[in-house]
């Protein structure tokens, strides 16, 4: 086999995801083998420049891309005397003076995303941060206009296409002008990455047309996981043997309680059925648990656990649905109900219900359109004669209710809904729901970020696009594994026990809550997050972890097991860079059709036979025609 190696460069660089997925990519083209050197990157966060470090294995150059004016704009202030602007000789720098074969550049896009309003979009804040785009591409284009970078991708959210399509056009005319063929596209980094999250991006690839004369072919694409499949592989959240990343977040324990009643699979809209009474639920009741069998009640045909020293009910599982009943002792089923063709017990002297069995279930009452007196709040049927009028005149007191079918109540319209293609009634003055037709079942999601507010995923299903947000989103999964009594959380647990008192709406907690499917409705922690990205692989986790136990052991040294940790020790700002970082895994998908493009172009070859469509075809006949020269 033919080895090459190619150099990739990375500005805006994040943590490394992208810089990491081309470094796993390998390509082959015949006896061809093609993979990828991280040379370097830049990015203006301290922490992410050592997160790079880490993850890559390479520097990171802390560096601000903004011009002054830029600078001043975002910060609304003039930057301090030492500062300056970058240079394209300090982007080569950066790279070590190495001539890269790839630049990859994932620009800031919060000024574009879909999570910040329009309105916010357009102040010279955000319009300096998505000015970035057009700065990073003309330095990279002078930093090596000697000898030409042969590929370039630009990434972004795809609504950069709609909020900067100034910029756009303004990055494809640069391009152009020093040689490159450009083309613009969006993709599922979860579809080319095998993920299991849905991530939108728009991508922007170009190849120096004199250097790589070979067609740049799309990513091949897979079906979405579910986020069961990766969740599955890793210890349950809490587990401190997986690190300080892996803790439950605190959440106000309202936010439990809504995440609990939100159906899998579906967002806030699910609470809107619940019936609400003076702020309370109608229809349920919120019970603490104990933990670790407290108050618990063995099934017949189970076995019981260990016995302790004081094997009281209230300390575990230690009583029994016993289904054998009492021999001769049926006076010691207080409050029982016979059934109408059992014998009764001995008669006694005692005859209450609270006593013994002396109640039946008398199946004629309620058999017998005759008894009408015993019918208590009964409703006659509007075709039905009614029973002997008599002196009771109350429902309470037999079956003295109609069922009306007639209409024309004044209150008949009272909260009605109108169908989304029903017409309204009359237009009155009445302005809430309850004052007639004045709701609409409106079909279209809403509009904005709350979309999938406290959207709850399904453990078979993916999640949404992973970014810095912790609580805007689909951040919940439906968790159906058993052993949640054990998870170790710090912080307060609503299964203390059975007299526990319940927390504040606002205060912030830990709590198991086992949702009306069985499973426990929780937040993603941010290693399932880092997870997710594809960042950390969960069966590496175990691997590093046994290994440096191994060498601890060996060593006697003292520490904690390798957990996989990004810079620092802020939930808030590791959520924040995993939510910008480029997946590794879909990265890798891309430096693999960028190294079989290299290998092709090395090779002569201006076409492989590809059931992926092709990226870059700037008119593809005209690669089979022979060159005009110009008149």
């Amino acid at each position: 086999m033919i080895r090459r190696e190619y150099n990739v460069f990375t500005m805006c660089s994040g943590l490394g995801g992208g810089a990491k997925g081309f470094q796993e990519a390998v390509s082959q083209v015949g006896a061809k083998v093609a993979t990828w050197r991280c040379i370097g990157g830049i990015d203006n966060d301290p922490a992410a420049c050592r997160d790079f470090k880490s993850l890559v294995g390479v520097d990171c150059t802390l560096m601000d891309l903004f011009t002054r004016e830029q600078y001043t704009a975002y910060n609304n202030q003039p930057p301090p005397a030492d500062w300056r602007e970058v240079t394209p000789d300090d982007v080569r720098r950066a790279a070590g003076y190495k001539h890269p074969h790839c630049v990859f550049i994932s620009s800031p896009c919060k000024g574009a995303s879909g999570l910040l309003p329009e309105a916010l979009s357009r102040t010279p804040k955000y319009q300096a941060l998505n000015e970035l785009t057009l700065r990073c591409v003309w330095l990279m284009c002078e930093a090596w206009k000697d000898d030409p970078v042969e590929l370039i991708v630009f990434e972004n959210v795809p609504r950069l296409i709609s909020r900067a399509r100034h910029l756009l056009d303004q990055i494809g005319d640069i391009l152009r002008h020093f040689g490159y063929v450009v083309n613009e596209t969006t993709h599922d980094c979860g579809e080319i990455g095998e993920l299991a999250q849905s991530r939108k991006r728009f991508l922007l690839v170009a190849r120096h047309a004199a250097k790589v004369p070979a067609f740049l072919y799309q990513p091949t694409t897979h079906r979405l996981q579910g986020v069961g499949t990766v969740l599955g592989r890793m210890p349950l959240p809490g587990d401190l043997r997986a690190g300080p990343m892996h803790r439950i977040p605190s959440l106000q324990w309202k936010t439990w309680l809504r995440l609990a009643f939100v159906e899998a699979g579906s967002d806030w809209r699910s609470l809107n059925r619940l019936n609400v009474e003076d702020g309370n639920l109608r229809d349920f009741l919120l019970v603490a648990e104990g933990r670790n069998g407290h108050l618990g009640v063995a099934r017949w045909e189970d076995s019981v656990g260990t016995i302790a020293g004081k094997s009281l009910p209230t300390n575990g599982m230690f009583s029994v649905a016993d289904m054998r009943a009492p021999a001769d002792a049926l006076q010691y089923r207080n409050y029982g109900v016979m059934r109408w063709e059992d014998p009764s017990g001995a008669i006694i002297g005692v005859k209450s219900p609270g006593q013994g069995m002396f109640s039946v279930a008398d199946v004629r009452t309620m058999q017998s359109e005759s008894w009408n007196h015993g019918q208590n709040y009964g409703v006659v049927k509007w075709e039905d004669s009614v029973g002997t009028i008599s002196g009771q005149q109350y429902p309470n007191q037999g079956k003295f209710a109609v069922a009306d079918v007639r209409t024309g109540v004044k209150h008949n319209n009272c909260f009605r809904v109108v169908r989304y293609e029903e017409a309204s009634g009359v237009v009155t003055g009445g302005t809430g729901p309850s004052a007639g037709g004045q709701a609409v079942a409106d079909p279209r999601p809403p509009a904005g970020p709350l979309f999938s507010k406290y959207k709850v995923s399904q453990w078979d299903s993916h999640t949404g696009t992973v970014i810095g947000g912790d609580d805007q989103g689909a951040y919940a999964v439906a968790d159906p594994r058993p052993a949640i009594e054990n998870v170790a959380t710090a912080g307060r647990d609503s299964r203390v026990a059975a007299t526990a008192q319940l927390p504040a709406a606002n205060e912030k907690t830990i709590a198991v809550i086992r949702a009306m499917d069985g499973t426990w409705h929780r937040p993603f922690t941010t290693l399932e997050l880092a997870a997710l990205q594809s960042l950390v692989e969960p069966e590496q986790l175990q691997i590093d972890a046994e290994e440096n136990a191994w060498r601890r052991k060996r060593d006697s040294a003292e520490g904690t097991p390798f957990t996989f940790k990004l810079d620092g020790d802020s939930d808030q700002a590791w959520r924040e860079r995993i939510g910008n970082a480029v997946p590794p895994k879909a990265a890798r998908a891309v430096g693999m059709v960028m190294g079989t493009t290299l290998l092709l172009a090395e090779s002569g070859e201006t076409f492989m036979l590809s059931s992926t469509p092709i990226w870059v075809r700037r008119v593809a006949l005209a690669l089979t025609l022979p060159a005009v020269e110009p008149q």
